[in-house]
């Protein structure tokens, strides 16, 4: 019998597959948990809109991730450290600062999504961004003498 996974199912397949399971295994079991559907034309044509939507989601989120690019590429944010003798700084600039600076610029970006470790030098530093998966942009961050 052929049926549509409604969620992962160990050792058999991922959400969304047509698969060819025994008709005891699917009635007794995938039917009643939940995890399958019958395979038949109605079922197909939903399954192919779900994927469809869940594509078109996921080009808008994608397109929505390139238009932040574009509007991210130029900022400069500016911290303070304070610094002792030959430029060596007490402490650094973490990723959650750097965050919460954007989030002050209006841009809602999660400190975990900062590709960068904590910067503890003087001077400009490129720090990137992940913004999805396919795009990342790249956005400097200057570190003066308090």
């Amino acid at each position: 019998m052929k049926v549509i996974l409604l969620k992962d199912v160990k050792n058999l397949g991922k959400k969304d597959e047509v698969i060819e399971v025994s008709d005891g295994y699917a009635r007794n079991f995938l039917f009643r948990q939940n995890l399958a559907v019958i395979a038949n034309t109605k079922s197909m044509e939903n399954l192919k809109e779900n994927q469809d939507n869940e594509k078109s989601r996921l080009e808008s989120i994608k397109q929505d991730a390139v238009d932040l690019k574009t509007k991210m590429e130029n900022i400069t944010l500016t911290f303070s450290l304070k610094s002792g003798k030959e430029g060596k700084t007490f402490g650094s600039i973490s990723t959650k600062q750097i965050g919460e600076s954007l989030d002050q610029l209006g841009y809602k970006i999660d400190k975990r999504k900062i590709l960068s470790d904590p910067l503890a030098s003087l001077g400009m530093h490129k720090v990137k961004i992940e913004l999805h998966k396919d795009v990342v942009v790249t956005i400097t961050v200057r570190i003066n003498e308090e």
